[in-house]
């Protein structure tokens, strides 16, 4: 893959449908892929993803599922008359969820979620003791080859770890994606667009550095123009 083909998801992390709106707007001539997660979809449901299907966007529906098989098949079944392109899953959920998720047609892309970007090796030490992140990363994702998922939601740092095991065709989703200089919020493992771009990465999922910019439009841009330099070096 080459740094021009990875695009930009934005996520809409608000609970205003009107908000929503300003957002879609702004944008709808420069990005294409939008992320619905739990708090958006709590506060206003099905309206949230007609929104953006009514603007030209496609929806990346960021529940995390985690739970018993069948109910996990049983939703993303659901999500798939949504419209949606995408859904993701918790990769802790097994495998036995995982292949009830895959086995759903047809269904959206299911992208499995290994190691949350907002948490450490301290932090996973607390429930596996003897793993480091990129360890447990690297178990996960060999359950999301197992059972056939569509795409990996990992940190960009375990990018190239992971493509070494998994071989150059797997999809990488990133979030954790922040220009050079910009604050973190509770991110911990992050890593710029142009390094996103550079490592392969299939989907950048970026929120508050676009969504809260004083220019909307003209920080989706700037991030834009980094990861299209980022394929031209």
């Amino acid at each position: 893959m080459t740094a021009h083909e990875m695009e930009v998801i934005v996520a809409l992390d608000t609970d205003s449908l009107a908000a929503e709106e300003d957002i879609l707007r702004e944008l709808r001539v420069d990005i294409r892929h939008y992320k619905v997660g739990l708090r958006l979809f709590t506060a206003h449901g099905c309206r949230a993803i007609e929104l953006v299907h009514r603007n030209g966007g496609d929806v990346f529906l960021d529940l995390k599922l985690h739970d018993i098989p069948q109910t996990v098949a049983h939703t993303v079944h659901e999500a798939q008359k949504l419209g949606v392109f995408a859904l993701s899953v918790h990769l802790s959920g097994g495998l036995d969820m995982l292949r009830a998720a895959a086995d759903v047609h047809p269904r959206p892309k299911l992208w499995g979620v290994a190691v949350l970007t907002s948490l450490s090796d301290a932090d996973v030490k607390v429930l596996h003791p003897r793993l480091a992140v990129h360890q447990l990363t690297l178990r996960l994702a060999a359950l999301a080859k197992h059972a056939r998922l569509d795409g990996i939601i990992c940190s960009g740092r375990e990018v190239p770890l992971l493509r070494e095991a998994l071989g150059p065709d797997a999809c990488f989703i990133c979030p954790g994606i922040r220009q050079a200089g910009r604050e973190a919020h509770d991110q911990k493992r992050i890593i710029t667009p142009a390094d996103a771009a550079r490592l392969g990465v299939r989907y950048a999922v970026i929120g508050r550095p676009i969504t809260h910019a004083e220019k909307v439009k003209k920080a989706a841009q700037g991030i834009l123009e980094d990861i299209r330099n980022a394929g031209a070096g």
